[in-house]
C-alpha cells in the first residue's frame, strides 16, 4: 500500500485544498451567490466564478442567502396573516 503524499498534486483532496486557497473575497462570493439565487448570470461571468471562487465562501454564501430567504418568507407571511389580509 502506497501512502498518499500532501504534496502530490494528484492525491486525494489536493484539488479541493489548491480551491480553498483562491483569493476572491468574501463579498464577491455573495454578490456571486445573490446572482445565482437570482437566476441571472452570464456565461462568462459564470465560468471567471468557477475558476475564482473559493468553494468553502460558496457554501457559507449560499447557507446564509438560504437562512435570509427562509426568514424573509416567514415574515413576510407573518405580516400578511396579521394584517388580515388572508382572510
Amino acid at each position: 500500500m502506497m501512502a498518499l503524499d500532501p504534496q502530490d498534486p494528484h492525491a486525494a483532496g489536493a484539488d479541493l485544498k489548491a480551491a480553498a486557497q483562491r483569493k476572491l473575497s468574501f463579498r464577491q462570493t455573495v454578490a456571486a451567490v445573490a446572482w445565482s439565487f437570482l437566476g441571472i448570470r452570464r456565461g462568462r461571468d459564470y465560468q471567471n466564478d468557477v475558476s475564482r471562487l473559493n468553494p468553502v465562501h460558496v457554501i457559507v454564501a449560499g447557507l446564509i442567502g438560504a437562512l435570509l430567504f427562509v426568514l424573509g418568507l416567514i415574515v413576510l407571511v407573518k405580516w400578511i396573516v396579521a394584517s388580515g389580509a388572508a382572510t
